[in-house]
């Protein structure tokens, strides 16, 4: 699916089709209603159960881009106001170092960290880096909110977005109660939400924001008119896709020295997105009484403003644009409130203006995308300007400043920017654009009089208290032509800063395939044994009731209850929490249980159930008899001792069984079952091969078991073609002796599949689903 009709050729856009990038990356989630959960986890095995339950339900790129096609189409449709009926609540996530170290199992997830690289910032965290970015005095690491050393770590960040605030409460109430089944701390909460009425759009100091949000190429339209900007949107550059994207083509610079090298970023990396967040609170009262301040600096001045200059006047210039999103450079005179062209262009060149007469260099426009404007008389590469872009995805949060509407709207409460940023490179991209640009005064350089440093977000930065150099002297240079016109002059103005930081993130927004693996507890093919699972068994009087069927899953010295719909065949249902196989009575001394067979005439007879369970004890295989009751407490009772599996006729030569299956249609039939048995052999030279064979196992006091078939090759089976060893089989609920097929999910070291298995003497086998991760079942993390 493509963004527009006018898009010719398939795959004209390919990163609109994919379904493996999150959604607010590229195409943005673009919501009314927004909160971040920043988590800790205390289990790595709850944690992988949690990010298995979640993965699948992340936004993916083409989910959101072709809904936010359709909302646009509406809102054209409507004449511009936005379709009530269309409504979406998406999910995102992303993992900070330590989450991913807990999340793979790996004591360093990255070995390989080249000095001065994003990847020893994002290993490092936010923090770390603070004191470089400008966050000092009150806005010092020990005053934030999160994301501090002194506080509780950040392991994984959830963004959540909705298009009502009914959805986004309901999505927080989910993700809130499936952390805390995972036993996860939820450090902070942090809401947002579009400000409202004539407010919309824009941030607490008053004006539009987003509006110079680059395009991507390869999932926004290229403008056929003008090649490298893109379609409809004058002057928005189409950036490569490795700007934002790892593993994606990248700008490529002449000399560029600043990249890394390709190769200490692993693959599981690709198509992630290192993510920057900030709670940056807003002083508005304060910036605008201080804007009103430097106003009348320049008017005690000779010519340097306009007669009848106003406030708005001087701040447009401060920030680049007027209240509406106009740029200055094109409006110098008045804010084109209802001119929509305006308030919306982006096709701004500042080469005509090296000096910054008519938009001034310290101005936040200039200061954040310079354009063609960075070096005086000197063109600028739009390469160097193209590798420098991020992708902005915040939303204010708080209440408007309004003294009218109490203490709410007054100036100590709460509000401020929810920063969010998608970029490849922290250093050279979010890093940069701070401390080159924003906060220092020799921005751009080379100048006779220092422009000073961002006049909207940034100010003062003294010296640090270890005694550290100032980052800037708060000065900022106001250039006007002089009063003969034969040349300019400049005028100092004293800022302070009205910004302060209040928390902060790194993280990385990985694929859904690499979350899905991270579920898993593995990157690059590194698999904790944890894993992989043991057995599954239906809870017998809970098989297919009210539509649902339970089951026990036991993973190493553990057990689990999951839940599988009749309906659904992809994935079971609610975590349950695991226990130690020890609190099972009938399990005392098993460690972990192999496989377990139901006896066949024994079941739910008396309101107990009968099970042959096989477990190893000092590298042997035994098996006892136990028993399960009917009921809520479902209690276990011990009815046979461990015996060697010599005392199967039917096992001789099994080392050691690792998986039964009933044959469908044979279970009790003339008194008899018959199984398939997965096992590995006690063959001469230590094979550990799986071969398997088929057993009967007679009703009656005596069960006598017979060897029916001798053992074969697991490559007998077309439908586990590839499969080196079976973990376990579970039958798909709703699909037993369905139209002479009888249909199993099959669980294997490299994932789950589905097959079939015809009723008849042949017991043709089919695959009928390919393999997932095991990750995309809730409970196998």
């Amino acid at each position: 699916m493509t963004s527009s009709a006018t898009v010719t050729g398939p795959g004209a856009l390919p990163l609109r089709e994919s379904a493996d990038i999150q959604g607010d990356i590229l195409a943005g989630f673009k919501k009314d209603h927004v909160s971040l959960l920043f988590l800790q986890f205390e289990d790595a095995a709850r944690a992988r159960s949690w990010l298995a339950e979640l993965a699948p339900r992340i936004a993916t790129t083409r989910q959101v881009a072709a809904f936010n096609e359709r909302f646009s189409q509406a809102r054209r449709t409507s004449g511009g106001d936005d379709p009530e009926a269309l409504n979406a609540t998406w999910l995102g996530v992303s993992l900070t170092y330590p989450g991913l170290r807990l999340l793979s199992g790996r004591a360093d997830p990255l070995p390989a960290v080249p000095t001065g690289t994003t990847l020893e910032a994002f290993v490092h965290g936010a923090a770390a880096r603070a004191r470089a970015l400008g966050d000092i005095e009150d806005s010092a690491t020990d005053r934030w909110l999160f994301g501090h050393e002194q506080g509780r770590a950040v392991h994984a960040v959830l963004t959540l977005a909705s298009d009502t605030a009914e959805g986004l409460q309901q999505a927080i109430d989910e993700q809130r109660e499936a952390a805390t089944r995972a036993a996860a701390l939820l450090v902070f909460q942090q809401n947002a939400a579009t400000l409202t009425g004539e407010r919309r759009g824009k941030e607490h100091f008053g004006f539009k924001d987003g509006v110079s949000e680059p395009g991507v190429r390869g999932f926004d339209e290229e403008d056929p008119q003008r090649p490298g900007y893109v379609r409809k949107h004058p002057g928005t550059r189409l950036i490569p896709p490795g700007e934002f994207l790892i593993g994606r083509p990248r700008v490529q610079l002449e000399g560029d020295r600043r990249r890394f090298p390709a190769e200490a970023v692993p693959p599981w990396m690709n198509d992630g997105s290192f993510q920057v967040i900030r709670r940056l609170a807003q002083d508005v009262p304060g910036w605008w009484a201080q804007v009103g301040d430097q106003l009348q600096v320049l008017k005690r001045g000779k010519n340097l403003v306009p007669q009848g200059a106003t406030v708005e006047w001087l701040a447009a210039r401060m920030v680049g644009r007027w209240r509406s999103g106009a740029p200055v450079h094109k409006c110098p005179t008045h804010d084109p409130v209802n001119d929509r062209a305006a308030t919306s262009d982006n096709d701004i060149s500042y080469r005509d203006d090296p000096d910054g007469l008519k938009t001034p260099l310290f101005s936040h426009l200039r200061q954040c995308a310079p354009r063609d404007g960075l070096l005086d008389g000197e063109p600028v590469p739009e390469q160097f300007m193209d590798a420098r872009r991020i992708i902005r995805r915040g939303a204010p949060y708080g209440q408007p400043f309004d003294p009218a509407r109490g203490t709410a709207g007054g100036p100590d409460a709460a509000r401020g920017l929810l920063f969010v940023s998608y970029q490849a490179d922290l250093v050279e991209q979010f890093e940069f654009i701070q401390k080159a640009w924003v906060n220092t005064s020799d921005f751009p350089p080379g100048r006779e009089h220092r422009p000073g440093p961002d006049a909207m977000i940034s100010g003062r930065l003294p010296e640090s208290d270890e005694g550290g150099p100032a980052l800037n002297d708060g000065l900022i240079r106001y250039e006007s032509a002089n009063s003969e016109g034969t040349g300019r002059q400049s005028t100092p103005l004293a800022l302070r800063r009205f910004v302060r930081t209040e928390g902060a993130v790194y993280a990385f927004a990985p694929s859904i395939s690499t979350l899905k693996a991270l579920a898993e507890g593995r990157l690059d093919g590194h698999t904790p044994t944890t894993a992989r699972i043991d057995e599954i068994v239906a809870v017998p009087d809970q098989y297919r009731v009210g539509g649902v069927s339970r089951y026990w899953l036991f993973q190493q010295d553990r057990q689990r209850g999951i839940v599988v719909r009749d309906d659904e065949e992809s994935t079971d249902l609610v975590l349950r929490p695991s226990d130690d196989l020890a609190n099972w009575p009938a399990l005392a001394g098993v460690r972990r249980v192999d496989a377990v067979l139901p006896v066949p005439d024994r079941q739910r007879v008396g309101g107990k159930s009968w099970y042959w369970i096989f477990h190893t004890t000092g590298g042997t295989q035994l098996c006892r008899t136990i028993s399960i009751a009917d009921g809520e407490r479902h209690v276990s009772a011990l009815e046979e001792a461990d015996r060697a599996l010599s005392g199967w006729r039917s096992l001789q030569g099994v080392a050691h069984l690792d998986a039964v299956l009933p044959v469908p249609d044979r279970q009790r039939v003339g008194g008899e079952s018959l199984y398939w048995v997965f096992h590995t052999p006690a063959a001469a030279g230590g094979s550990e091969r799986q071969l398997h064979r088929i057993i009967s196992v007679a009703d009656g006091t005596q069960h006598t078991d017979t060897l029916v078939r001798a053992d074969a090759e697991l490559t007998t089976w077309s439908s586990l073609a590839g499969i080196d060893k079976v973990d376990a089989f579970l039958p798909v609920p709703a699909l037993q002796r369905a139209a002479g097929k009888s249909h199993f999910w099959v669980f294997h070291r490299d994932g789950v599949r589905t097959v079939s298995i015809a009723d008849g003497a042949r017991h043709t086998d089919t695959l009928v689903g390919e393999d997932r991760a095991l990750g995309q079942w809730v409970n196998l993390g």
